[in-house]
């Protein structure tokens, strides 16, 4: 991974971005940790932020603007940002980023992991540090993730349909608190109007699991790709019988899965594992608006035919 020389253009947005944050902040008589508690994050987070070395969520932007009301401030700035000008990707990654950008729809199967379009900073963090241990390289990592994701997760982002192997979900990654943050942002996510999560559980008897995580990339002229990785390089290939097998296999794996909704209250289910007691009660209440309905996304899982199983604790 590498990175340009900073530039002073996104060093000053976010510096900008940031004193905004502090003056409605202060005008509002809160500490930063009062602010931190209606949000709800850690207190840490809201330093970095306004000090201008933390890029803030856009769901962290609408939540100040509606605590601190501002009006729509800082949504409006942030949105108008270039967060991650400094970014440099692999050269064997750059035409992924490419695609990413231009893609009208971006169709994932993962096995292992959150996908990366929707992981949560610490949970990059996490990741990252397991895999690397150098700071500066995982920093410059999760810079270059997160930068990935601003498309994505705007209004007019692409389809993007993810199916998760429910080992993506149980495999733990940092901590308890690290996982129940990541679910809780798989939750609030998969409710965007381009996205959907999809769950492949453990108790899928008879369902054929790809071996490996592929992603069919569609581009705005309809030509499709499908790529896939192998260590540190990237695979493409739009050989028209290898895109029929893997898309064949792609759309029978869906209609296998569990649909958004009930994929959604297993995700609750799995959160609840995740509970360590650290969670404050301003934390638990913004949750509980954040999740889905359980009651009603369970009953639609009553409805299934049900097979004996054992799972394993997180």
């Amino acid at each position: 991974m590498r990175r340009n020389a900073e530039g002073a253009g996104g060093a000053s947005n976010a510096a900008l971005f940031g004193e905004v944050l502090r003056h409605y902040r202060e005008a509002a008589l809160l500490t930063q940790e009062a602010l931190a508690r209606q949000i709800p994050c850690d207190r840490s987070q809201v330093a970095k932020i306004e000090a201008g070395t933390r890029v803030p969520s856009d769901q962290f932007a609408k939540r100040c603007d509606e605590v601190l009301e501002t009006g729509g401030v800082l949504a409006r700035i942030w949105a108008k940002v270039d967060w991650y000008p400094q970014v440099v990707y692999p050269d064997w990654f750059e035409r992924r980023v490419q695609m990413d950008n231009e893609a009208t729809s971006i169709l994932q199967y993962l096995n292992n992991v959150v996908p990366g379009l929707m992981q949560t900073e610490e949970y990059m963090y996490e990741l990252f540090k397991g895999a690397i241990g150098d700071t500066v390289s995982v920093e410059e990592r999760v810079r270059a993730r997160l930068s990935r994701q601003q498309r994505i997760l705007s209004p007019d982002g692409p389809l993007y349909v993810a199916v998760l192997d429910e080992s993506c979900l149980r495999r733990v990654v940092g901590s308890p608190s690290v996982m129940r943050n990541q679910l809780a942002h798989l939750l609030a996510v998969g409710r965007r109007p381009n996205i959907r999560v999809q769950v492949l559980p453990f108790d899928s008897p008879g369902v054929a699991r790809p071996a490996t995580p592929m992603t069919l990339i569609k581009l705005p002229d309809g030509h499709e790709w499908l790529y896939s990785e192998s260590l540190d390089l990237g695979h493409f290939s739009d050989e028209p019988a290898i895109l029929a097998r893997h898309r064949r296999t792609y759309d029978v794996l869906r209609a296998d899965t569990l649909s958004a909704r009930e994929s959604a209250a297993l995700i609750s289910d799995l959160m609840e594992g995740f509970d360590d007691g650290e969670q404050s009660g301003s934390e638990r209440s913004s949750l509980d608006q954040e999740q889905p309905q359980r009651s009603q996304l369970r009953r639609l899982r009553r409805n299934r035919p049900r097979y004996p199983r054992t799972r394993p604790r997180p």
